[in-house]
């Protein structure tokens, strides 16, 4: 259950992502009416919704419901989780001093 649960996430997810950027920016609407007599449209009432916003609405619904069904059901104790249960105790090594200490040459002084 779980399993399709997820893939209608990922899908309810795309199809709202694909929904929001097939709309029309409100500022178009905004700016289209100054010149052409229309500004009641735009300080009154909007009028019913359209089809997409009712889309919008209704992916956005699915999108959160299984967002919390799947927060649900992963968060349960005995609830499968991508880290691995048994986990090896990490020992810090102590910090290892270098080999040899570095050599350093001094430049010999020329004499004139």
């Amino acid at each position: 259950m779980s399993a399709l649960l997820l893939v209608i996430h990922v899908v309810v997810c795309i199809a709202l992502i694909i929904i929001v950027l097939l709309q029309a920016g409100k500022g178009a609407e905004i700016g289209a009416s100054f010149g052409s007599g229309g500004s009641n449209t735009v300080f009154g009432a909007s009028g019913g919704q359209s089809f997409m916003s009712k889309m919008t609405a209704g992916a956005a619904i699915i999108f959160m419901l299984t967002s919390l069904t799947l927060a649900y059901f992963h968060g349960q104790p005995g609830a499968s989780s991508v880290m691995p249960e048994n986990l090896a105790p990490q020992t810090q090594a102590a910090p290892q001093a270098p080999a040899e200490a570095p050599v350093t040459t001094q430049p010999e002084e020329t004499k004139n």
